[in-house]
């Protein structure tokens, strides 16, 4: 039996830890290439998708720097010998303290959406030509349950997110002609390696999150990448511009 995502190349930026890594390790373990990057390279989970059997490459990018995303691209193609889709995964998240506005000075605002931002927008500007010219693609970003809810005390996570939501539907619009589709995963609250590490994350949010679940249970890195699976494979052909919310029932969309 062919595995659903077999030969595919894609791009997974935010590769060495939580969501992003298990995405790659899904997307390798349903048959595609993987070119795994991150600011840091990210060997281990390129290591654990060889051991596996699968085909991966490690790249190290910082997403909010332009002529970086240029070279990852450019490294991905080299490495894979093309690219037939991009997961914008990487951002800012983890290290975040919960706060009242007013307490959130411009430059935190700037360093983040440099990142959430205006790395997703980098990312799809550098991928975008070579998708037009091999005849289509496939775009997953990475976005947040937060803008359908609100949530107060993470407002410019919040509003990053709101964006890149914004982003993915009129990039779908712009896009979908050339073939190249463009959707989002939302995910919930989850415990990933760099929230595990910030107590006040985890005081402020995690009880109060899996409390308002229909699954009544934490989330966790893997319960993400079957939803970005989909978007990539042949089922989602004709699915753009959609955002799936992936929380246990949280919210509703």
């Amino acid at each position: 039996m062919t595995a659903p995502l077999a030969d595919k190349k894609v791009l997974v930026t935010g590769a060495a830890s939580g969501i992003g890594r298990a995405i790659a390790l899904e997307l390798a373990a349903q048959g595609a290439h993987v070119a795994g990057a991150d600011i840091q390279r990210p060997e281990q989970t390129v290591r654990e998708i060889r051991a596996a059997g699968g085909t991966a490459v490690a790249i190290g990018a910082d997403v909010s720097r332009p002529e970086q995303v240029k070279a990852m691209v450019a490294g991905c193609l080299a490495e894979l010998g093309g690219l037939d889709g991009l997961v914008n995964n990487a951002g800012i998240y983890s290290s975040l303290v919960p706060r009242p506005f007013e307490q959130i000075d411009l430059e935190e605002w700037r360093r983040l959406f440099e990142v959430n931002v205006f790395g997703v927008m980098s990312c799809c500007q550098a991928v975008a030509p070579h998708m037009k010219a091999n005849g289509g693609g496939r775009i997953v970003n990475i976005i947040s349950g937060t803008p359908f809810k609100g949530i107060p005390f993470m407002l410019h996570y919040v509003s990053s997110k709101g964006a890149v939501l914004g982003m993915t539907r009129s990039l779908a619009r712009e896009l979908g002609p050339s073939n190249i589709l463009v959707n989002g995963v939302a995910p919930g609250f989850t415990l990933s390696e760099g929230v595990m590490g910030n107590p006040v994350q985890l005081e402020k949010l995690r009880e109060v999150s899996r409390d308002a679940r229909s699954v009544a249970r934490d989330m966790v890195p893997g319960d993400v990448p079957g939803a970005v699976a989909f978007f990539m494979s042949a089922g989602a052909s004709f699915i753009t511009g959609q955002t799936l919310v992936v929380d246990g029932g949280s919210h509703f969309n």
